[in-house]
């Protein structure tokens, strides 16, 4: 039984979209659509069923899932003791979702250049559901933002970039005081419940602003739609393009801001750790090479307010 196609199988659950299960383990998705296929054949059993857009495990995916985990996770430890200090295996990493598609590609096409015998196998998600599974061991590393509290002594890490945060509103809005916005207009929340919606709830309050808030929202991307149709403003980190494609909003600047901060974290010991360290250093690579030219980019339009 292959164990890519066992982690092909593991990525489409954990997604739910064979067009993100492709992206993800770069093959086209009828590359995915045979894989999944080659292991209903071999078990005997359909293993995916649809369920409106999104792919779903059927019972008997579900009775086999932790035991595919296993298995995919032991491949990567062989492959790991066997290949020592050479940089071959397989890679468990958590990606929170505006990394998928603003740094990760970049990461891949790197490891694809320069490490091409590194698997990865990704797993999307929230900082706050990610960070447990690299303190378990359930993934090898992380890229996540880090969190307002003492990481333990027990990971590792490095910082990637820093995101300020920044008014967001529709771009017919002339006032460009943010506290006045802030306190004026619908106000479109990023959720506390995430690490970065923290960091925003923590400035409004040291501010002391009230905002009137209408939502409160765990995607970026959906607040970023909402604003661009006048349902409200918003305070966000300038987070990697691309952003949704259609919108325009404006961006107002707040001097000395609050960062975001996202970075890779990974356990000190750990079997795999040769191979998680070169990992490391072509992530830090294409974060550097991002973020140089998102410094050369063209400012955004919209003139910079004052420091609140």
């Amino acid at each position: 039984m292959e164990t890519r196609f066992l982690q092909t199988l593991l990525t489409v659950v954990e997604t739910g979209s064979l067009t993100q299960t492709a992206r993800l383990l770069n093959v086209t998705p009828s590359a995915v659509v045979q894989r999944i296929k080659a292991l209903e054949d071999e078990i005997g059993s359909p293993l995916i069923q649809r369920s409106g857009n999104a792919m779903g495990p059927t019972a008997a995916c579900a009775a086999i899932l932790a035991d595919a985990r296993l298995v995919v996770s032991a491949a990567g430890d062989i492959k790991a003791a066997a290949s020592g200090p050479l940089d071959v295996g397989l890679l468990r990493i958590g990606v929170i979702h505006t990394v998928l598609s603003g740094l990760l590609p970049d990461i891949l096409l790197a490891l694809k250049r320069d490490r091409p015998r590194i698997e990865l196998y990704i797993l999307p998600g929230t900082s706050t559901d990610l960070y447990p599974r690299v303190l378990d061991g359930t993934l090898d590393a992380v890229i996540a933002i880090k969190p307002n509290f003492n990481l333990p002594k027990t990971l590792d890490w490095l910082l990637l970039r820093q995101e300020p945060l920044l008014v967001i509103a529709p771009r017919w809005t002339t006032e460009h005081d943010p506290v006045v916005i802030l306190k004026n207009e619908p106000f479109i929340r990023y959720d506390r419940n995430h690490w970065g919606g923290r960091t925003v709830d923590q400035f409004l309050r040291a501010q002391r602003i009230r905002p009137r808030e209408q939502y409160e929202l765990d995607s970026l991307e959906a607040i970023t739609v909402l604003v661009d149709r006048g349902l409200g403003v918003s305070l966000i980190p300038d987070w990697l393009p691309p952003w949704p494609q259609g919108v325009a909003v404006r961006k107002i600047a707040i001097a000395d801001a609050p960062f975001r901060s996202i970075g890779l974290l990974w356990p000190k010991v750990s079997r795999r750790l040769p191979l998680i360290r070169a990992f490391a250093e072509e992530v830090a690579i294409a974060a550097t090479t991002k973020n140089q030219a998102m410094l050369r980019a063209p400012a955004a339009k919209g003139r910079p307010a004052r420091a609140i």
